[in-house]
């Protein structure tokens, strides 16, 4: 049996890029295109063998990152460039709408920062002293940042790189009542908690499947203090509506394939 997850939290292949750019700490006007290329299809990898819904507009951004890696790698003669729109950059294109996109998060971002000041007005002191600040918990984390968390945890159980998410012998709805049920007798679970009870790979990665199905039902949110900071997990508390236990299975049914 194989598990599908389909998610609605994925904003783009341009966001992707931007994620990368921001974590390899590189200049948005001077790609290294070799190296973000690589990034990137790693990242698609890793996507597809965990099941993760994949749109065709991430393949056709890494057909064109490849054309544009090709492209940087022909040796500089000018003959070759007068061919070759006349010696443009051949990431000039990309750059420009990767500088559009990065004005309309930065400008969304604010404004999610104005409407979270705004909800903190009438709060009350966290129940735990050992919980963080959430004035400070400015970021949700995305779908990126969890998957490189992911990478990272991943590579401490070994084994094989390869990936095939048959997931005959652990139940990812199982994960699922595990991660509510340790929420329900604590405040938050940081990330890398999330998985310390895992014995193996395949373990781990039901339990991040796991993760990213509560989170697209909306019954887990995740908060990080600053961009690649420590990752925390809050369970969503709902007044009134469906408990968590029918959303969640209400997910299976949309999720499990064959």
């Amino acid at each position: 049996m194989s598990y599908n997850v389909k998610l609605d939290i994925f904003e783009g292949p341009l966001d992707l890029l931007l994620h990368l750019i921001k974590d390899e700490e590189v200049d948005i006007y001077d790609i290294p295109i070799a190296r973000i290329t690589q990034q990137y299809l790693e990242y698609l990898d890793l996507m597809k063998a965990l099941n993760l819904d994949i749109v065709g507009e991430y393949l056709v951004m890494a057909s064109h990152l490849t054309y544009i890696k090709s492209r940087m790698l022909l040796p500089k003669h000018e003959e070759i460039e007068d061919d070759l729109d006349d010696g443009v950059d051949p990431r000039e294109e990309l750059i420009a709408k990767l500088v559009e996109y990065k004005k309309y998060k930065e400008a969304a971002l604010t404004l999610k920062e104005k409407e979270f000041e705004q909800s903190m007005i009438f709060t009350r002191t966290p129940a735990s002293d050992d919980a963080p600040d959430k004035a400070d918990l400015l970021l949700d984390v995305n779908v990126l940042e969890l998957i490189k968390s992911f990478r990272r945890v991943l590579d401490n159980y070994g084994g094989s790189k390869e990936l095939s998410v048959t997931l005959d012998e652990i139940s990812v709805t199982d994960k699922i009542n595990e991660i509510v049920s340790r929420l329900e007798s604590v405040d938050y679970l940081t990330f890398d908690a999330l998985f310390e009870f895992g014995k193996n790979r395949m373990e781990v990665i039901a339990t991040f499947l796991a993760l990213l199905e509560l989170i697209r039902l909306k019954l887990l949110r995740v908060n990080q203090a600053r961009y690649s900071g420590e990752i925390l997990i809050y369970r969503n508390i709902e007044e009134g509506g469906v408990t968590d236990n029918e959303k969640a299975e209400e997910g299976k049914g949309d999720n499990n394939g064959s």
